[in-house]
């Protein structure tokens, strides 16, 4: 470990993205308790968009064991406040008198505290046996949040429904999915792609039902 007398941490552009994009979901969290879920909603999008090219900027520059071992811990710190925490607080914000509804939020938050721990024991394992990148993952991201969370807050709100409920139900669906042992096949580039594009539709959504909410 390097003791040079010097700021702690990483200050390359390998990190700059995880960094941006805890900003945006701290932004989003600020958003939340303001009762603004669509900039809220608009934060967790945008830190996800961070979340899905960080890795591949990381892998263009050699990294110490230190600097990987340090990328892991930030990037599920971030995952964290961004895919945990904000999420949570735009389910809360709908509807902040309902215990249930707290009670559901303290539950996904602590799913993916679980997940994220988990996830950081495993990867640093797997780095220390192979140098190959990451094929598989057990259960479901909680970087895909991002992309759920704005689809059934838009849907729901162009129809009229409770959106509360059904935010509520969403959460707690993606709760469990996070803790299931079921293996998913990491997206490559083009898997990427496709899920920018959805990305940018859910964006779009977004923007139309905020005409209509």
């Amino acid at each position: 470990m390097d003791h040079e007398h010097r700021l702690l941490g990483y200050y390359n552009y390998t990190v700059i993205l995880t960094y941006v994009g805890m900003l945006f979901g701290f932004t989003g969290i600020i958003c939340a308790l303001k009762d603004n879920c669509y900039s809220a909603v608009i934060c967790l999008m945008a830190a996800g968009f961070c979340d899905m090219f960080d890795g591949t900027i990381a892998a263009t520059r050699p990294r110490t064991p230190q600097e990987k071992c340090f990328g892991i811990q930030i990037d599920s710190f971030s995952d964290l406040i961004c895919f945990g925490m904000l999420p949570a607080m735009i389910v809360f914000s709908l509807n902040r008198d309902s215990i249930s509804i707290v009670c559901l939020c303290a539950f996904y938050v602590l799913c993916a505290l679980i997940r994220l721990a988990y996830f950081n024991v495993d990867e640093q394992e797997r780095q220390k046996n192979s140098n190959q990148p990451r094929e598989l993952y057990l259960g479901m991201p909680v970087t895909l949040s991002a992309l759920f969370v704005p689809l059934v807050y838009s849907l729901f709100g162009i129809l009229g429904r409770r959106t509360d409920i059904a935010l509520a139900v969403t959460i707690v669906i993606m709760a469990i999915l996070f803790l299931l042992p079921v293996p998913l096949k990491k997206p490559k580039m083009i898997g990427k792609i496709i899920f920018l594009l959805c990305g940018l539709a859910a964006v779009a959504l977004v923007m139309f039902a905020r005409t209509r909410i």
